[in-house]
């Protein structure tokens, strides 16, 4: 179920972010200030409606969306996307499809650790995020 998810997650480690970024063709001084930044990602449940907030000193974003639903998404650098989260195995897969290209976000969660995977093309960038007790 996806309440393994609920709660406020801290980023704490990124490994290969910027090329992951720089894969999507976000800008160089966009990547300079996403490299930097830490931030907090807040998951939380109403009903069957899931609510994914992200935090930071240099963006704030949301999305709610219903599992298996497909839905309309601006990214954090202002791509149009189609979305849809589904519930795998254990992870929330989160698919974003785009004038013919397509990445994936993938959660997993481990006790009170939190491991995002990006991929995009041949680029692999895992995030780990710590639940903020």
């Amino acid at each position: 179920m996806v309440d393994a998810f609920v709660g406020k997650w801290n980023l704490k480690e990124s490994k290969n972010f910027d090329d992951y970024m720089k894969e999507l063709g976000v800008g160089f001084a966009t990547r300079q200030v996403g490299s930097m930044t830490k931030p907090t990602t807040i998951i939380s449940v109403e009903g069957d409606t899931v609510t994914l907030k992200t935090e930071s000193t240099f963006k704030n974003t949301e999305i709610k969306f219903k599992l298996g639903e497909e839905f309309d998404e601006t990214t954090a650098d202002d791509r149009k996307v189609k979305s849809l989260v589904t519930l795998d195995g254990g992870k929330l897969v989160h698919v974003q499809k785009w004038d013919g290209k397509e990445t994936s976000l993938v959660r997993e969660v481990s006790g009170n650790k939190l491991t995002l995977t990006l991929t995009f093309g041949a680029v692999v960038c895992t995030r780990s995020y710590v639940k903020d007790e």
